[in-house]
């Protein structure tokens, strides 16, 4: 038999190969949050070229970002199945054939298809795994490592902004889209980066795994023989049974459904779903925005760069803030703070009426979303815990893509409605305001929840008379804890794994 600690994963390093896994992310993240921003340079040009409305432009974005963030799942399944590093990688050369392909559109139509859903698709399969294996690479210094990996976003938005206005007036939007393809493949390279944790001893445990099985379902087989027909019961009925059993829970296994009966993440859910729907509007309206007020090209992509600048300075800076011992344990507060920051920003854009006001709106409009990238995956971790984050991921990104779609279209119609930005500044405000809002009412009352119930375990246990029930109780505990209690994910894990060892499979 294999040694005990043959099967076991190892824990997180913290460090090490780790940052080697960050700066990979930092590509790849960078490229999925900022190249559907930095798009919108084209927007105007191409605008003339179809003969379309903003809305109709509009589309193009949405459906990069809805495809992005409604692949969630596919992705998470993809990635229980094969792992972060062929996922990424095959991501990225999707992401280069969809905008290779663009380049020799006839339709906005076929922008659609191209640019919206193969690219989005792409870009799908380059964000998800790379959250997912910092979650694996970092315990403590988690809300730094995300921080730091989220802060590729700014700084392909502060790269991606001048250089799509050099692209365009040297080769045309046609020419830009060939070389943006090839530069979307480097998130190949930044894939393979991203080395699997625990390769030395997966091939062993799945051997272990294996010979154990056998050796049970022949165990079980003989015995179920014997007691069918003792009992005169067809054996076939409990074969089905079992197999049914078995489908349902790999099903389960790569998406975990019963996070919606969890508290804290049906909260999360609701409130970044209203948020989404006024997140992303703003920053694709940004530029076309200032050429509309009569700032010329370059001033315009500036302001996206003065944007990007200030997001990089604050996602890192954030995660610094959030892992501080005063604010991890209510990170819940600072996020909602955050997004109704955010909301605030825009509802005071109109104000702007010059280019200096533009410029201290892009600043402000950094630094808030750059606080709420930086906190967007570190607080579903922070309650769902890091062995559910996977399927967490995917079943968050599958709701808010309905929002996200339907989020510059709305933007846009209003500016076609009324020939004016401000409504559209002023929708997206509201909405995020009353996000913000509503995620800090709830997790208030989340907190209070899990301390009554925190409260009343201690009571039970204290009781003489619960004696009986101590076993009952202290199981539900584990459960409760392994939904609201992260960090001891990996005490979980190491305890469950020796029992399945010790039990023979």
């Amino acid at each position: 038999p294999a040694p005990a600690e043959a099967g076991r994963a190892p824990g997180p390093p913290d460090g090490g190969w780790g940052w080697v896994v960050v700066f990979g992310a930092f590509i790849s993240i960078g490229f999925a949050y900022a190249f559907p921003k930095g798009l919108a340079i084209f927007f105007k040009e191409i605008q003339d070229f179809f003969g379309t409305s903003y809305s109709e432009i509009a589309w193009v974005s949405s459906i990069m970002l809805a495809t992005t963030y409604g692949a969630g799942p596919i992705s998470s399944i993809l990635v229980n199945r094969y792992g972060s590093r062929p996922v990424v990688m095959f991501g990225g050369l999707l992401c280069g054939l969809g905008m290779i392909s663009a380049a020799f559109c006839t339709s906005i139509l076929q922008l659609y298809i191209c640019v919206g859903f193969i690219t989005g698709f792409g870009l799908a399969l380059n964000l998800q795994p790379s959250v997912i294996i910092i979650g694996k690479y970092f315990l403590k210094r988690r809300p730094i490592a995300n921080g730091l990996a989220m802060a590729g976003s700014p700084v392909m938005l502060c790269t991606l902004a001048p250089l799509n206005q050099f692209l365009f007036d040297n080769f045309g939007w046609r020419g830009s889209f060939l070389i943006l393809g090839a530069i979307l493949l480097n998130c190949c390279v930044a894939g393979a980066l991203f080395r699997p944790i625990g390769a030395g001893t997966a091939l062993v445990k799945t051997q272990v795994t294996e010979e154990g099985k056998d050796a049970l379902k022949g165990k079980i087989t003989e015995d179920g023989k014997e007691m069918s027909s003792a009992l005169n019961v067809p054996m076939e009925n409990k074969i089905e049974d079992e197999g049914e059993k078995d489908c349902f829970e790999k099903i389960n296994q790569y998406l975990d459904f019963s996070l919606f009966k969890h508290r804290g993440f049906l909260i999360y859910l609701i409130g970044n779903v209203l948020m989404f729907l006024g997140f992303f509007a703003p920053i694709v309206f940004l530029a076309p925005y200032a050429k509309h007020t009569g700032v010329d090209e370059y001033s315009a992509a500036f302001l996206l760069s003065i944007l990007a600048f200030v997001d990089m300075v604050a996602r890192p800076t954030t995660g610094i803030v959030a892992n501080s011992k005063w604010v991890r344990p209510r990170i819940q507060y600072f996020f909602s703070f955050a997004i109704a920051f955010n909301g605030a920003c825009h509802l005071l854009c109109p104000l702007a009426s010059s280019y200096t006001g533009l410029l201290v709106y892009s600043s402000c409009f950094g630094l808030a979303f750059g606080m709420v990238c930086a906190m967007l995956f570190e607080t579903l971790m922070d309650l769902v815990g890091a062995a559910r984050f996977t399927s967490a991921v995917g079943l968050v990104t599958i709701a808010e893509c309905c929002t996200i779609l339907l989020g510059p279209p709305i933007g846009g119609i209003l500016i076609d409605t009324f020939g004016d930005y401000k409504y559209m500044f002023i929708k997206c405000g509201a909405v995020m305001v009353l996000a913000g809002s509503f995620l800090f009412i709830m997790n208030y009352y989340n907190y209070r929840m899990l301390a009554k119930e925190e409260k009343k375990r201690k009571t039970k246990e204290e009781d003489p008379k619960s004696v009986r029930t101590k076993n009952e109780d202290r199981k539900n505990w584990n459960k409760d804890s392994t939904q609201n209690g992260p960090e001891l994910e990996p005490l979980r894990e190491e305890g469950e794994g020796v029992k399945k060892e010790m039990n023979g499979t």
